[in-house]
């Protein structure tokens, strides 16, 4: 047997011991992570999601003292009553399009300084089709989404011309993320420039092929002595030293923005009818050698709910000049019919001369056909397709209605027979 000296025998002993007291502790636990750390903190209180504002412009302002012990409870605004029966929600408008009875009408009500009013509801309106009054199915007060046809006139005097190109960036950025546009540019003939795209996907190559450098000179003639060359009792002056041939005049100028509007509500009647459909158009409104008039033109547009909004430049921005091109004389065209389709599609217009102003008109006009009430009611579907009046009017005083005065139905739908 292994005798130890007794002092070695007292320091193996104390290595033990100390050894057997590490063994008899618990174990470490691993680092925590990150994640497993956070689990185990209590969850901070979430705010309460308050419900969305339907008019935000009413929106109360917040507390000034935020550190007050008892604030002052802040009001809440009144909500207007929506009567039963009415449907608020813009996504149910998929449901009553597949109904061609259904009548959606988008309303922009206006105070005497043209400031628009938020906060109406369903019961301060009344609606009348062909003086019957009608009952409200669908009624909201929430922006929409646009499918914008963009029209520009690219026979323009190069001045004017010059700012319409400078322009078009601010023109894009009037729509919103939620918007889709397609571009189209029209003079003697209509071209589409690119198709319906997000708004904020617009290329720049896009707005390049929109801009031209204009015609110079003064305002063009669109007839008479001066338009259409030399004549005699209503015949063409012909020259002997010439062979008897016509005498050579300019070639006569042509704007057919009737046929360019036609072509933007044809592309935008397929698309979805959920979104508010309208046509941005830039002109000084002139017409001349369209194919369509403007009544087949205008019918297109209230039968698939179209409205026109336009942007008055170079002789429509000058009041006086403009007055006289609204006189229309036969053969020379019209000189300013685009506030004609404004008006009969309860749009808006305005005409603005410098480029800032311009630039203020896209924004303005934009932003009110994203955020118009829009009504809702079910007519009685007939296979005639003549034309219908509306008769919108608000239940208060003072206030301005702006609505579409009419509309031609769709034929009704012919529903297939089961086998």
């Amino acid at each position: 047997m292994l005798r130890l000296i007794p002092g070695v025998r007292y320091l193996i002993f104390a290595f033990f011991g100390v050894g057997f007291i590490v063994q008899g502790q618990q174990p470490l636990p691993d680092a925590p992570k990150p994640q497993e750390q956070s689990q185990q903190l209590p969850e901070a209180p979430q705010p309460k999601a308050q419900p969305a504002n339907q008019f935000p412009d009413n929106a109360p302002p917040a507390p000034k003292n935020a550190h007050a012990e008892e604030p002052t409870p802040t009001p809440t605004p009144q909500r207007p009553v929506i009567p039963s029966g009415v449907v608020t929600d813009r996504g149910q408008l998929p449901v009553f399009s597949i109904s061609v009875n259904f009548v959606q009408v988008p309303v922009t009500v206006r105070d005497g300084s043209g400031k628009i009013i938020p906060g109406l509801g369903p019961s301060d309106f009344r609606v009348f089709e062909d003086g019957v009054p009608q009952q409200l199915k669908f009624f909201t007060a929430d922006p929409f989404p646009l499918s914008a046809a963009i029209v520009v006139a690219t026979d323009l005097p190069a001045t004017s011309m010059k700012k319409v190109n400078e322009t078009l960036p601010a023109l894009i950025a009037a729509f919103s993320e939620y918007d889709e546009v397609s571009l189209y540019r029209y003079g003697h003939t209509v071209q589409q420039v690119s198709g319906f795209t997000a708004a904020t996907s617009v290329p720049t190559t896009s707005l390049n092929r929109i801009k031209r450098p204009g015609r110079e000179g003064g305002p063009p003639m669109l007839g008479g002595p001066f338009g259409s060359g030399p004549s005699l009792n209503g015949h063409p002056v012909t020259d002997p030293n010439a062979g008897g041939r016509d005498v050579p005049t300019a070639p006569r100028e042509f704007y057919v923005l009737n046929d360019a509007i036609l072509r933007a509500a044809q592309d935008l009647s397929r698309r979805d009818k959920s979104r508010r459909r309208i046509i941005f158009v830039i002109s000084d409104g002139r017409e001349l050698g369209s194919t369509a008039s403007f009544d087949e033109v205008k019918k297109i547009l209230l039968s698939q709910n179209i409205s026109v909004y336009g942007v008055g430049v170079d002789t429509a921005a000058i009041p006086i000049y403009d007055k006289l091109n609204r006189i229309r004389v036969p053969g020379f065209g019209t000189g300013n019919i685009l506030a004609r389709y404004v008006t009969e599609t309860a749009g808006d217009m305005m005409a603005e001369f410098d480029r800032q102003g311009i630039e203020r008109a896209y924004a303005k006009i934009a932003d009110t056909a994203r955020n118009q009430y829009t009504l809702g009611y079910t007519t009685q579907a007939t296979k005639a397709s003549s034309y219908r009046t509306i008769d919108v009017r608000v239940l208060r005083p003072n206030l301005n209605v702006i609505a579409k005065p009419g509309y031609y139905p769709l034929p009704p739908q012919q529903q297939r027979q089961q086998p």
